[in-house]
């Protein structure tokens, strides 16, 4: 059964790669680039989270330096979106669900792999957190959006979330088989990201105090 996880793991993760340079290409269509600067966005998005945590982890070279065939998917994806993002209607809608996809999967393979390199529990969310949402926000710093992660919609939460949950049934008592953690993690940080989408759903933002004047910063 392990060996059976591991390969369809193996497909998410190109899919979710993919799915993420997706993303990359869809921001790069809406800021009208030529195709290296899609292939660009596409690699950033779908390789800056993973990047950010095997840094963090101490694990060189990082994961898509030994896998160059990573490297082609996301070039492929990012001339893909360039002569056929026009067909989305909706691209921004697009890349919410694109990107809400994701950040479920990439949160709770991001904490295995913090586990299994002996980060404990909190650093392991936390880490699954960063793999999930970093290659979102350097792609929109690279191309002069609001990150995601800083909009009133739950994004970096729901990664959390999921991560949380499948550290918690893998190390709890009693703890649940690998492939059902693994499950329950990713339809959970889903689930919360496109019940946000969806409804609109936030934390409640700072709201001044009366009486104060808080100059608009610029």
């Amino acid at each position: 059964m392990g060996a059976a996880l591991d390969r369809l793991l193996g497909w998410l993760d190109l899919g979710g790669i993919a799915v993420f340079a997706a993303s990359g290409a869809l921001v790069a269509s809406r800021k009208r680039l030529d195709p290296v600067g899609f292939v660009l966005v596409a690699a950033i998005t779908g390789f800056g989270g993973g990047t950010v945590r095997d840094l963090l982890l101490g694990r060189t070279p990082v994961f898509w330096l030994a896998a160059p065939e990573l490297v082609g998917l996301c070039a492929a994806v990012g001339l893909a979106g360039y002569f056929a993002a026009h067909l989305i209607e909706s691209r921004f809608r697009a890349l919410l669900w694109a990107d809400a996809a994701g950040l479920a999967l990439y949160a709770v393979v991001g904490a295995e792999i913090a586990l299994a390199a002996g980060a404990d529990p909190w650093a392991a969310v936390l880490l699954g957190t960063v793999t999930a949402t970093f290659g979102g926000i350097l792609r929109d710093v690279v191309c002069q959006e609001l990150p995601l992660i800083l909009r009133r919609e739950i994004y970096a939460t729901a990664a959390a979330a999921g991560a949380a949950g499948f550290v918690a049934l893998r190390l709890g008592l009693p703890a649940l088989p690998r492939e059902a953690a693994f499950a329950a993690g990713i339809a959970l940080g889903f689930a919360i990201r496109g019940a946000a989408i969806r409804h609109g759903w936030s934390l409640p933002p700072y709201r001044a105090r009366a009486g104060r004047d808080y100059p608009d910063a610029r």
